[in-house]
């Protein structure tokens, strides 16, 4: 029986923790500014954060949300027989890519940096964002660990290039190593009704990926991600993975959101089981930081193993990237020494 219960528990803790990202996360990740002091906007209110109001006045908006989404989305139903509302939609697009490709990561560490070194290859990062936080943080911990976590980029991303002649992809403008073209701009999926997230291969490639990792999946994380309705079939294709919620009565959810909690446990109640759920307004109260390289060990030793856990050891939001790689080296020498030997990697979180 013993043996049985370690594999039973080698293949839970095996299993990915899956983190899935909107708006809210860059708006936290920055709350002051990128290294420019360039301020970054959840939807609502985009369009005068970013100064675009004397681009959409070239229209009569018939919407009184000040929200990117609900704009876009009139523009784009009413373009289809209004050449000016078309001539918006291609001018906004084209300022949203640019404004976007600037933006640079502070020097010090945010909270994507401490985002992507608390995970490691068998889990993933999703994110529905366009802007480049996630790319340069990954960047950055490379300097630290080449066990970091998958990624998905749902909706394209300014810093990511893909060669679809041979599917690779990788930062824009990267060369591709099979055929000496520079990586193309990933297309950037904008908030319409209707989404094909079949039509750019990219993206297609991007939801196959979280699709397989939702269905697997111990532990999901949703983060600053309000589920709007333009979204609603993304939500759908992710309920779909995800399964019938009788059926993942051991899976934790996540959820990390300054929204009220009712509000945030509305929009995830689809899959969440019953008491299975946590909520934070803070990344650094989340099992994320708390428990940081072992999130899903530590969650079955406190849910299943009935171990008390000790949420000070973990990330602080005033670590240097000094600290942090000081605090995840030995677990780094940890994973190395247990590839590709089932060790079940130790819990130092108790």
């Amino acid at each position: 029986m013993k043996n049985e219960y370690e594999d039973y528990e080698r293949y839970m803790k095996n299993r990915p923790h899956v983190v899935i990202l909107g708006a809210g996360a860059s708006c936290a990740a920055i709350p002051n500014g990128d290294k420019h002091g360039k301020k970054i906007s959840a939807m609502s209110g985009f369009i005068e954060k970013l100064g675009l109001s004397s681009v959409i006045s070239k229209v009569d908006i018939r919407t009184s949300s000040d929200n990117l989404e609900d704009i876009y989305m009139e523009l784009d139903e009413r373009s289809k027989a209004d050449h000016l509302c078309q001539e918006v939609k291609e001018e906004l697009e084209k300022i949203i890519w640019e404004y976007m490709s600037d933006y640079q990561l502070p020097d010090t560490p945010t909270i994507y940096d401490f985002l992507v070194m608390s995970l490691t290859s068998k889990d993933l990062i999703a994110t529905f964002n366009w802007d480049p936080f996630l790319v340069q943080a990954i960047g950055r911990a490379m300097k630290y660990t080449s066990n970091i976590p998958q990624v998905a980029f749902l909706h394209g991303n300014v810093a990511v290039g893909f060669c679809v002649e041979n599917n690779i992809m990788g930062n824009v403008g990267m060369i591709c190593p099979k055929c000496g073209i520079p990586l193309a701009p990933t297309k950037l999926l904008f908030p319409i009704k209707k989404k094909d997230y079949n039509s750019d291969i990219a993206i297609s490639k991007a939801w196959k990926t979280l699709n397989n990792a939702l269905e697997k999946a111990y532990m999901v994380t949703v983060f600053g991600y309000s589920a709007p309705k333009s979204d609603a079939e993304a939500v759908a294709m992710m309920k779909k993975a995800w399964g019938s919620v009788n059926e993942r009565n051991l899976e934790e959810i996540e959820l990390i959101d300054i929204r009220d909690e009712e509000a945030v446990i509305e929009s995830w109640s689809e899959f969440i089981h019953t008491h299975h759920y946590s909520y934070n307004t803070s990344f650094f109260d989340s099992t994320l930081a708390r428990c940081p390289r072992r999130t899903c060990e530590a969650t079955f030793d406190r849910l299943m193993n009935c171990i008390w856990l000790d949420g000070s050891k973990g990330f602080k939001d005033n670590m240097s990237f000094a600290d942090i790689s000081k605090f995840i080296s030995p677990l780094v020498v940890e994973e190395e020494n247990a590839k590709g030997k089932g060790i079940i990697l130790s819990n130092p979180y108790q």
